[in-house]
């Protein structure tokens, strides 16, 4: 029996599983195809690529930046060129705030992270029980595994509905509400483009990034991600897989009426949507560390909305288990 289970591929998972596995034995899963939780990228053909959850790194805190540069010499993340077009008007845009993306795709640091660690996909964990010491966990295939300590990075929610028997921290008492957003991905003829993301100020669209412009394949389309606002996206999530098209159009529509770019033909169109993508509220712990039932929880939503927030938390739970 292994010492350690970790649930889910983001960057907190991946963090602190490689951190424990210079010292226990472990496994990570998740539910997904591959790595890369919120930070997954997407195939279109055999070049071009979406990157439709996490859009860039800025890092803000200096351990943070320290990682970010021994990747960024490493080649695992590179700068985000080109022009970067602010209109949101209620804010004003920070000259410093520079864009960090993966060298082939935002889900690059959780890949390098898990190189040499065992994972396994499309594992969806929907139940866990403690007995004389041992996890067992119970994953939607019909599958039963058994481990010594368990370590979950899912959203609140469902944390929330797996350890219910298992965590009475305060932190597990209180309102986090998570944000939804509803990410397209789009496919236009190639006309080729000056900018490489818009920042709007609209109520239903925040966020297009051109994804040719981060310059990890050729292509002879032109390949745009557009990312909703959060207050759109908390409306309409609940009926976000009947309406994806819909939803999909409004997004599109959106995006070249704020543009003023000129419409092509669309060859290909996703709707992704993500229910619980973000918390912006910290809470007052970053991790949580039972030492006697030995189970761990890291995620972002403890920290922030960041994706340094989750490593943040990932490296906290890491120092609470070393104690």
């Amino acid at each position: 029996m292994k010492d350690f289970c970790v649930i889910g591929t983001g960057i907190s998972g991946a963090t602190i599983a490689n951190i424990i596995s210079k010292k226990y034995s472990l496994d990570v899963y998740d539910k997904a195809r591959g790595v890369g939780g919120r930070s997954s990228n997407k195939k279109f053909d055999k070049n071009g690529t979406f990157d439709h959850g996490v859009q860039y790194i800025s890092p803000k805190s200096l351990p943070f930046k320290r990682f970010v540069n021994n990747l960024i010499t490493k080649k695992i993340l590179k700068k985000w060129q080109g022009k970067h077009i602010f209109l949101k008007t209620d804010k004003k845009e920070n000259k410093k705030h520079i864009k960090i993306i993966g060298y082939k795709g935002n889900n690059s640091i959780s890949k390098y992270l898990l190189e040499n660690i065992n994972c396994t996909f499309n594992s969806e964990l929907i139940k866990i029980s403690n007995k004389d010491k041992v996890w067992e966990l119970d994953f939607s295939d019909g599958t039963k595994k058994f481990y010594k300590s368990l370590i979950l990075t899912c959203p609140f929610p469902q944390l929330k509905n797996l350890t219910k028997k298992y965590i009475n921290h305060q932190f597990i008492k209180q309102k986090v509400k998570m944000d939804a957003n509803i990410t397209v991905m789009f496919v236009t003829k190639k006309t080729g483009s000056n900018i490489s993301s818009y920042f709007f100020s609209d109520p239903i669209l925040g966020w297009a990034a051109y994804e040719n412009s981060k310059k990890r394949f050729k292509s002879n389309y032109d390949l745009w991600t557009l990312q909703s606002t959060y207050k759109w996206a908390n409306k309409v999530i609940d009926k976000n897989k009947i309406n994806k098209i819909n939803n999909a159009k409004i997004l599109v529509k959106k995006f070249f009426e704020l543009t003023n770019l000129k419409k092509n033909k669309i060859f290909h169109i996703q709707n992704h949507g993500w229910r619980y993508s973000s918390n912006s509220k910290p809470l007052n712990i970053k991790s949580y560390w039972n030492n006697n039932l030995r189970l761990g929880v890291c995620a972002d939503w403890f920290v922030g909305s960041r994706l340094e927030s989750g490593w943040l938390s990932a490296k906290d739970l890491s120092v609470k288990i070393n104690k």
